[in-house]
C-alpha cells in the first residue's frame, strides 16, 4: 500500500468519524441551549479545545506555513493577531458575556441599549458569519483535491456535506466533540509531526540560517503595514464576531470563559509561531513550490513519512471543518433569533417560536441549520470570489459595529441612539471609502482589501457614538437595572431565541 492510498485511508476515516460525533451529540441535544450553546455547560479542557479550534482555521494552518515559506518567522503574525484578539476578548469581555444567558450579539445590543434600532447588527453578523462558512468550506475542498483528485465542486459538495449533517443533527454538542477531536489531531499534526520532521529535515537552526537570508529571520520581515492590518482586521473583528461570542455562551463559568479562552489565545500565538518555523523549513528543503497555499498539503504528501503525511492532511481538514462548523450555527442562530424578527416587523408581524415544546424548537434550528449549511455550499461552488464579499463583510463588522458593541460592554453613559448612529455611519462610512477607493484602484480589488475603510469607518463610527450618547438622554433606568442585574450574574433564567423585544421582560 503506498503512502498516497495511506494517507487518503486515514483522511477518509477522520471524516466517517465526524458523522459519529453528530449522532453522538443528538443524545445529549434535549432543548434550544443544548443545540446552540451546549448547554452552557463546557468545562475548561473542553471550552479551551473548542476556542482554539474555532479560530484556528484554513487561514491559521495552510496560510500560516505558507506566510512562513514566504516570509520566514514573521509570518506568524496572521495567527498571532487571531490569538490577540482571543486573549483579549478572553480577559476583559468574556465573563461578562457568559452572564448574560444570551445567544447573539444583536440580543446583547438591544439588553444593553434597551432599543430595537440596533436589531440591524444581525443582518451584518449574517452576511459575516456566512461568508466565512462559505469561505472555509471553499478551503477544506482544496485539500480533497489534492488527495482525491475530484472537481473542485464535487469536493465541496462532499465535505461541506459532512460538516452539515453532523452539525444539523447534533448542533453545538456535536460540533463540540468534532471540534476538540480537531484540536488533538491539529495539536499533533503541527506540532508533534510536522515541526520537528521539517526541521529535522532542514537540518535544524543552523541549515536554516546557512541557506536563507537573513530577514526571514526578522519578526518584521513581512512588513510593519501589514503586521497592523492583522491586528485590525483579525484581533479587533475576533473581539465581536458571533461565531466566538456564541463559543463564550457555552462556557460553564466566568471564570472557564475568562481563563480557558485566555488558555486557547496564548495555544493560538504558538499555533502560529510553529507554522511559521515549519514554513521556513520547507523554504529550505522544498524551495520550488509557487503558491504558498500548496506548501502545506505539498510538504505533508512529499517530505513526511508514510501515513504521518495523512494525520497532518486530516489536521488541516479539521481546522478548516472546526471553522465552518462553528461559523454555520452563527448563521443559522443570528437567522432565527435576530434577522427574521427584524425583517417581519418591517411588516408589521411578530414571530414567534414554540418554546413549550423543546423537540419542535430544536427541531426548528435543525432546519434553519440546514438550510443555511446548504446555502453556504452553494455559495461556495458557485463565487469563486468568497474571500472579496467576506473581505467586505469583515470591514462592515469591524468598521459598522465594534464601536456600539464595546462601547456597551465599557461605557455606561453610551445610549441606544448613540449606537445606532454609531453603527449606521461607521457602515456607510467604510462602504463609501472601499467603493472610492475601488474605483481609483489601479489593481484589481485594491480598494477593497485597503485598510483606509476600517480606519475610516471606526473614526467616524466613534466620533457619532460619543457625540450622540452625550447629546440624548442617558439609557432609561429599567433597562440599565435590568443589564446589572444580568452583569452581576443574578439572572440565570434563558433569554428565548425569540427576538430582541423578548429581552426587556426579563
Amino acid at each position: 500500500m503506498n503512502s498516497q492510498v495511506i494517507n487518503i485511508v486515514i483522511v477518509v476515516a477522520y471524516l466517517a468519524a465526524m458523522l459519529l460525533f453528530g449522532w453522538w451529540g443528538k443524545s445529549r441535544t434535549k432543548n434550544t441551549s443544548d443545540f446552540l450553546v451546549a448547554g452552557r455547560r463546557l468545562g475548561p479542557m473542553l471550552y479551551t479545545g473548542t476556542m482554539a479550534a474555532v479560530v484556528l482555521g484554513g487561514a491559521s494552518t495552510v496560510g500560516g506555513v505558507g506566510l512562513g515559506y514566504q516570509y520566514g518567522i514573521s509570518g506568524m503574525w496572521l495567527v498571532v493577531a487571531i490569538g490577540a484578539g482571543v486573549l483579549v476578548l478572553s480577559l476583559l469581555f468574556a465573563p461578562t458575556l457568559q452572564k448574560l444567558k444570551i445567544y447573539t450579539v444583536a440580543q446583547m445590543l438591544t439588553l444593553r441599549y434597551g432599543v430595537h434600532a440596533t436589531r440591524f447588527s444581525g443582518i451584518v453578523m449574517l452576511a459575516y458569519t456566512l461568508m466565512l462558512c462559505a469561505t472555509s468550506t471553499g478551503a477544506y475542498a482544496t485539500i480533497m483535491v489534492v488527495l482525491f483528485g475530484w472537481e473542485r465542486w464535487l469536493a465541496i459538495l462532499v465535505g461541506g456535506a459532512i460538516v452539515l449533517i453532523y452539525s444539523t443533527v447534533g448542533g453545538m454538542w456535536s460540533i463540540t466533540l468534532a471540534d476538540m477531536a480537531q484540536f488533538v489531531i491539529k495539536t499533533i499534526g503541527v506540532f508533534f509531526l510536522m515541526l520537528p520532521l521539517t526541521w529535522s529535515s532542514a537540518g535544524g537552526l543552523e541549515g536554516i540560517r546557512g541557506r536563507v537570508d537573513a530577514e526571514f529571520f526578522s519578526i518584521t520581515g513581512i512588513g510593519v503595514q501589514t503586521i497592523i492590518t492583522y491586528f485590525v482586521v483579525y484581533m479587533l473583528g475576533l473581539l465581536i464576531g458571533q461565531d466566538i461570542w456564541q463559543r463564550v455562551f457555552t462556557a460553564l463559568t466566568p471564570g472557564v470563559a475568562r481563563w480557558g479562552g485566555a488558555t486557547a489565545g496564548i495555544y493560538c500565538i504558538l499555533y502560529g509561531a510553529a507554522g511559521a518555523l515549519i514554513g521556513m523549513a520547507a523554504a529550505v528543503v522544498i524551495p520550488e513550490i509557487e503558491v504558498a497555499d500548496d506548501v502545506y498539503a505539498d510538504v505533508a504528501m512529499n517530505l513526511l513519512p508514510i501515513g504521518i503525511g495523512g494525520v497532518v492532511l486530516a489536521a488541516a481538514v479539521a481546522a478548516m471543518m472546526s471553522t465552518a462548523s462553528g461559523t454555520l450555527i452563527a448563521a443559522a442562530t443570528v437567522a432565527k433569533a435576530d434577522v427574521v424578527p427584524f425583517v417581519a416587523s418591517w411588516f408589521g408581524k411578530t414571530v414567534h417560536y414554540d418554546h413549550d415544546h423543546a423537540e419542535h424548537d430544536v427541531a426548528g434550528n435543525r432546519w434553519w441549520v440546514f438550510g443555511l449549511g446548504a446555502v453556504s455550499i452553494v455559495l461556495a461552488i458557485m463565487v469563486q470570489d468568497v474571500v472579496a464579499a467576506l473581505t467586505i463583510a469583515y470591514d462592515i463588522l469591524v468598521g459598522g459595529l465594534l464601536i456600539a458593541i464595546l462601547g456597551g460592554l465599557v461605557w455606561k453613559r453610551g445610549t441606544g441612539m448613540g449606537a445606532a448612529v454609531s453603527m449606521a455611519v461607521g457602515s456607510v462610512v467604510t462602504l463609501t471609502t472601499m467603493i472610492v477607493l475601488e474605483i481609483n484602484a489601479e489593481e484589481q480589488y485594491a480598494g477593497i482589501y485597503a485598510n483606509e475603510p476600517i480606519y475610516y469607518g471606526l473614526a467616524a463610527s466613534l466620533l457619532s457614538y460619543i457625540v450622540v450618547s452625550l447629546a440624548t438622554r442617558p439609557t432609561d433606568p429599567d433597562v440599565r437595572a435590568a443589564w446589572d442585574q444580568r452583569v452581576a450574574g443574578r439572572v440565570t433564567e434563558e433569554v428565548p431565541v425569540e427576538g430582541p423585544e423578548e429581552l426587556t421582560r426579563h
